[in-house]
């Protein structure tokens, strides 16, 4: 536990790399709590201190934050729902941030469909083989082989390596451009802040005031966007 000249001990949040990284940084500033040394694109450093508020931030590949988080290297994390649900660590999802949305999806040549109807065995690629397999055997019913990737999984049914894939759709136009659509959805991603268990109940009064500025903040952004929408 790492504690302040004052006694008080930082609070220390995982950050995933890149854009999540930089919109939750922007949250932070919105609420008060500012990191410049985080961007200076030029920096080796691998942890940044907010001494006015007692925080510490590190960035972390998105599938190392839930890890940091359960074991409570980090007492908070953002990253994105996609990566808790692969990872299924034990902590508390504490708030849907609202950016990084996108959706989970099945997807394939058109001609898959009817393979996803009837149940057929077939082989599915993705880099979420635990998304994949909780869909297919818990929600749906439906044997499949998975086929873990780390590249881009819509070459797989390209080079039929597999019949349809499990991945993250922002636009759809790279599934477009290589003659693949959207078969299924799986559910809504986006970015969410956690907590690890021991730190909220430690640290309940700071992490529950940062968790309620950034909520307050979300809404009034919410507001103007309605408010914009009626002028």
């Amino acid at each position: 536990m790492n504690k302040g000249t004052n006694g008080m001990r930082y609070i220390t949040v995982a950050l995933a790399k890149g854009r999540l990284a930089e919109n939750t940084l922007g949250l932070f500033e919105q609420i008060g709590i500012a990191c410049d040394e985080l961007k200076d694109k030029k920096s080796r450093k691998l942890i940044f201190v907010n001494e006015e508020h007692r925080l510490i931030f590190f960035l972390a590949k998105a599938n190392d934050v839930p890890t940091y988080v359960e074991y409570g290297a980090a007492d908070i994390g953002v990253v994105g729902k996609d990566t808790l649900l692969e990872e299924g660590r034990k902590m508390y999802e504490v708030l849907d941030l609202g950016f990084g949305k996108c959706r989970m999806c099945v997807a394939g040549p058109p001609s898959a469909h009817d393979l996803l109807k009837h149940g057929e065995l077939i082989r599915v690629a993705t880099k979420y083989p635990n998304v994949a397999k909780d869909y297919f055997y818990n929600k749906k019913h439906q044997t499949v082989e998975i086929i873990k990737l780390n590249g881009s999984v819509e070459l797989a049914p390209i080079v039929g390596l597999s019949e349809v894939i499990v991945d993250l759709v922002e636009t759809g136009t790279t599934l477009k451009e290589n003659g693949l659509v959207i078969l299924e959805e799986i559910c809504n991603i986006s970015a969410r802040m956690v907590v690890n268990e021991v730190s909220m109940k430690m640290e309940h009064e700071r992490i529950s005031k940062i968790i309620k500025d950034i909520k307050g903040y979300l809404a009034k952004q919410d507001q103007q966007l309605v408010n914009g929408g009626k002028s």
